[in-house]
């Protein structure tokens, strides 16, 4: 099931980055970087997991291999937080350029 969930991320992945190439930050790059992080909501939607700690325990059972660090709880709520309008800036955009 990994191999497949790995093969499904990955075209929205490489979407997503090629998106936010542009806002790249200064400094130390995070653990896990943005594009990560919202591949990573994009692929919790997708399954329909609604409770957080379910998410990120399915994440670190299944799709280690694609997300090697995944923050706790806490800090994952913090960066998705942050992360919030960037995500509804792609999910926008997803749904505007989608023709299928």
């Amino acid at each position: 099931m990994a191999t497949n969930l790995d093969t499904l991320l990955i075209a929205p992945y490489m979407e997503i980055d090629d998106q936010i190439e542009g806002n790249r930050r200064t400094g130390r790059p995070p653990l896990l970087s943005d594009s990560e992080l919202v591949c990573l909501t994009v692929a919790q939607a997708l399954l329909g997991y609604h409770s957080e700690a379910r998410r990120l325990r399915f994440a670190r059972t299944h799709l280690s291999g694609m997300f090697p660090y995944l923050p706790q709880q806490s800090g994952y709520n913090k960066r998705l937080r942050v992360a919030l309008p960037l995500v509804k800036r792609l999910s926008h955009f997803g749904m505007a350029t989608d023709t299928r």
